[in-house]
């Protein structure tokens, strides 16, 4: 049915003419991709974290923090007229940059960090700097009293004094647009607007060279920090500056249209050092090293031609697998921007997979071609032979890759899913161009001296003879014995080995990027200067309203607390009860032994009345109390021991409090939080519904009368009347987990549960179609186990190199293992072949088979273990591990279906019935 459609006389034409338009079609898609991160997209929101962390994202913030540390080198203190000023300018850049949360910046500048004392009649409270400071000796002398008064030393003000930091939050919808934030503008405007303002000792100014509205000739639109270089022909820049109107519009201008003015940078500062980290600086620090990416992509195209060639012999045949394999690219790229993706940066080994892939079977293709007109077929008719041997078995591997990719869309995290579909994509393209283009260049493809074509082919046939009869060693049965032998052994080490494999970070710093970064470097300098730590987890205490002047709940959040701060992996620890106790024992001038939770209500009443839900340590009504829990760093094991340590100390809470309160049971207290819940949950999506239909430019007044707005809002109704029924207090209950750290702890946990089902998805997929395909449990267990052995061994691998299974190496090992699986079935289908339909003794028909595919699937598996190999010298630490992991697996796959799957085809395979003799290459 098929083959009329490439091969007939109007259906090849049309092939190619349909070819060469969606070709066209996809390119202009392609150039329009553009790069697409967010941060909910890298978490699991349907986790029972995530939904907490969804509920308080807007009274606590989410797991999105934003540090600017500015430092002084030269040995001197905070309290200098040149150092706030350069720390009032990074509050106010960060303040005004979009997509900033802005009522969650804080500084020692911001109004909401304050000071509280005990002064004669009461308490005296005030801005840690002034609203009128001036730079004065007695002002600075007043600014390092607020500091210690203010408890922000190790917060916003390092331990020593010579360095203070601006905190922020990352909205992930940006509240002008209701956009998904754009973060790699984020941590681009970050690097010049901070870092470079303060570091560089030259500014760029960019004046338009005709007018650009609202601008008009020679206006300066810009203010920079950083020399633009060759690249300002193809970049933009943001305009930062008013207009003569006096506004400052937010536009993109290309670089090309401005000139560009170079002056001293007057706010230069030497003996100052910043330190930017954070998810958005990530996410620009990722992408920005992605573009080297591309370099490797070029190394990897360049190098797979100039092996071809060498393998192939013959330049357009080298060129034919090639193009190919960069026309998949293409249309993987405009697949995805025509179905509304755009190319996450955690996503980049997903097209030199479809390199590789594409590249396998165009080898295969190429080599069988070559070799049916070596036996004196014409160029047509070399192409139908070979689409009628490669067709079937390069299609079950191709849909095996297919189906291997789509099972890890079980992994219920955004940019897992993207990554699954786009994968998807590149095997349909690859399909189309290796089942349909590559047939039809081929059969155009003339052969000028034919007889110098097959002699030149010969003599590259002839010189693997003796390695093929070396190979074929493995196929007796000794040498096949000791083979199986040492694979099990090995696959016994491997399964001990993998139990050490850590699930998440199994290192400090960010693991994308390589240890010495500046990011990590930054992260590093951050850590030992403060106290904090730069990454923290936030328990909220849910309890009953106005629990903050109730003794029994602030006295089991106060234990909570301190059992926390002495719990394992644990830095330092901040909630509503600290502050109470310091704010109590200050009524008693500071004596220790009134540093405690009051009992009486008016005790607890003074301690926090001066405390404001901008401060983030309560909402509105005080039923909701974050617990902050500063961790030592955010490896997997410190994150599974707090989490434990949390778990138990909420449990002793709760316990304690039932044993007082017999008339309240552990159930009621369930069904209640269970209300809460949903309760929280819907208010929340009825906003980010309100936020996506704003994104949509929905009219405002349209909104609150839609059916999905009127659903939730009626639900919504209906639970707080529920939950006004439930009268009987409840503990508090310690809910997790908002914080970057409750995030990765909820990342970790789904990671780990959907491991094993991507992985047994992917291996059913083999199972029934190689089943389906040959019927043989030979077969089955021939391609099977090897693969079977090196995702082991692929997971024993990560354990010795402590790369840990996360987000951007759980596909590897999944989709590994689909691209292993054409190696087996390509040397399997043609050794059958050999065995049942040639009746050849399995030696001499694996010798065969090695001269026919083996020798491709060789040169395939060395080749694009070669390619990825480059990777190893990447700036990105996860590219670095995923080019480990898949330089290995593509080895190992290779060698595992040269050398593993014949020798277990000799205790596997019925020997062939006696045959008249056979002559070779009919």
């Amino acid at each position: 049915r098929i083959e009329p459609l490439i091969y007939g006389r109007s259906g090849r034409p049309l092939c190619v003419w349909l070819l060469a338009l969606i070709t066209a079609l996809m390119l202009v898609q392609a150039a329009r991709i553009a790069p697409d991160a967010s941060f909910e997209k890298s978490v699991p929101l349907g986790h029972p974290y995530m939904e907490v962390f969804q509920q308080y994202q807007a009274e606590f913030g989410g797991g999105n923090t934003l540090l600017v540390a500015l430092i002084r080198r030269d040995g001197g203190d905070i309290y200098d007229a040149g150092f706030l000023a350069h720390l009032r300018s990074a509050t106010d850049q960060i303040f005004f940059t979009p997509g900033i949360d802005r009522p969650r910046v804080s500084s020692i500048f911001t109004r909401n960090v304050r000071f509280i004392e005990v002064v004669d009649g009461g308490f005296s409270a005030g801005d840690v700097i002034p609203a009128n400071y001036a730079p004065s000796p007695e002002m600075f002398a007043a600014i390092r009293s607020n500091v210690g008064k203010a408890n922000v030393i190790g917060r916003l003000v390092t331990s020593d004094q010579k360095g203070a930091m601006v905190r922020a939050e990352v909205l992930d919808i940006d509240p002008v647009s209701y956009q998904h934030t754009n973060h790699l503008r984020i941590a681009r405007q970050l690097e010049d607007q901070i870092r470079g303002r303060f570091m560089s000792p030259t500014r760029y100014l960019y004046r338009a060279r005709s007018d650009i509205p609202p601008y008009k000739a020679g206006d300066v639109v810009a203010e920079g920090f950083h020399d633009l270089g060759w690249t300002r022909w193809f970049a933009s820049v943001e305009s930062n500056q008013k207009t003569r109107d006096g506004e400052t519009p937010a536009i993109s201008i290309p670089a090309r249209k401005l000139k560009v003015e170079v002056l001293p940078n007057p706010e230069y500062a030497a003996n100052l050092s910043v330190h930017i980290i954070g998810f958005s600086k990530v996410i620009g620090d990722v992408t920005d090293a992605s573009l080297g990416v591309m370099g490797f992509f070029l190394l990897t195209v360049l190098g797979t031609m100039i092996a071809l060639r060498l393998y192939l012999g013959d330049w357009r045949l080298a060129l034919l697998p090639l193009g190919c394999s960069l026309v998949a690219v293409v249309w993987e790229f405009g697949l995805l921007k025509t179905f509304g993706y755009g190319l996450d940066p955690f996503a980049i080994m997903v097209p030199f997979l479809v390199l590789a892939v594409s590249t396998s079977h165009g080898v295969q293709y190429v080599n069988t071609w070559a070799d049916e007109v070596l036996h004196g077929r014409t160029s047509f008719d070399a192409s139908v032979a070979t689409f009628r041997r490669l067709f079937i078995p390069g299609s079950i591997a191709l849909i095996t890759n297919v189906a291997g990719f789509l099972t890890i869309y079980l992994v219920p995290i955004a940019s897992i899913r993207e990554m699954s579909l786009n994968a998807c994509f590149g095997m349909f393209a690859v399909i189309v161009t290796n089942k349909v283009m590559m047939p039809v260049w081929l059969s155009y493809l003339g052969v000028a001296d034919v007889d110098a074509f097959r002699r030149k082919r010969s003599a590259l046939s002839a010189k693997g003879d003796g390695l093929w009869r070396a190979l074929s060693i493995v196929t007796t049965t000794p040498v096949a014995a000791v083979l199986i032998v040492i694979s099990l052994l090995v696959l016994a080490g491997s399964w001990q080995m993998q139990k050490q494999r850590i699930i998440g970070d199994a290192q400090a710093g960010v693991p994308e990027l390589r240890p010495d970064s500046v990011f990590n470097r930054d992260v590093g300098v951050i850590t030992r200067r403060f106290d904090i730590g730069t990454d923290v987890l936030k328990v909220i205490a849910e309890a009953e309203p106005w629990a903050c002047i109730n003794y029994e709940a602030m006295d089991g959040l106060d234990r909570f607390t301190w059992m926390l701060r002495n719990a394992p992996g644990v830095s330092s620890t901040f909630s509503l009860a600290t502050l109470i106790r310091q704010t109590y024992s200050g009524l008693w001038e500071s004596h220790p032994a009134f540093a405690v939770i009051p009992r009486i209500h008016d005790g607890l009443v003074l301690s926090t009345k001066s405390v404001e839900t901008s401060t983030g340590l309560l909402n509105v009504d005080c039923s909701a109390i974050p617990v902050l829990i500063f961790t030592a760093d955010h490896r997997a094991v410190t994150i599974d021991k707090i989490v434990a340590s949390v778990e138990a100390s909420g449990a002793a809470v709760a316990r304690e409090f039932y044993e007082d309160h017999p008339e309240v049971t552990p159930a009621y207290c369930a069904a209640k939080l269970a209300i809460k819940r949903e309760l929280g949950g819907d208010v929340s999506g009825l906003q980010r519904y309100y936020e996506r239909r704003r994104g949509e430019h929905a009219k405002e007044d349209q909104l609150p009368r839609e059916a999905e707005a009127l659903r939730l809002t009626a639900r919504i109704s209906t639970l707080r009347s529920g939950l006004a029924k439930q009268t009987k207090a409840c503990p508090v209950h310690f809910a997790l987990a908002t914080g970057n750290v409750g995030v990765m702890a909820a990342t970790n946990a789904v990671v780990k549960a959907k491991e094993l089902p991507s992985v047994l998805w992917v291996y059913a997929v083999i199972l029934l179609l190689v089943t389906l395909s040959y019927r043989s449990l030979a077969g089955l267990l021939a391609i099977g186990i090897p693969l079977v052995m090196v995702s082991l061994f692929a997971n024993a691998l990560m354990a010795v190199f402590g790369i840990g299974l996360k987000v951007a190496t759980l596909p590897v090992i999944t989709l590994a293992v689909g691209i292993g699986v054409d190696y087996g079935i390509y040397i399997y289908d043609v050794l059958r072949h050999k065995v049942d339909d040639e009746g050849l003794p399995l030696r001499e028909a694996y010798i065969a088979t090695l001269r026919q595919t083996g020798k491709a699937v060789i040169f395939t598996g060395l080749c694009l273990a070669g390619g990825v190999s480059t990777w190893l010298f990447s700036e990105l630490q996860f590219q670095r591990d995923m080019g480990l992991l898949l330089m290995f697996m593509f080895a190992a796959n290779m060698l595992g279906a040269v050398l593993l799957g014949p020798a277990y085809c000799r205790f596997l395979m019925r020997p062939a019935k006696a045959t008249a003799p056979h002559k070779e290459n009919t």
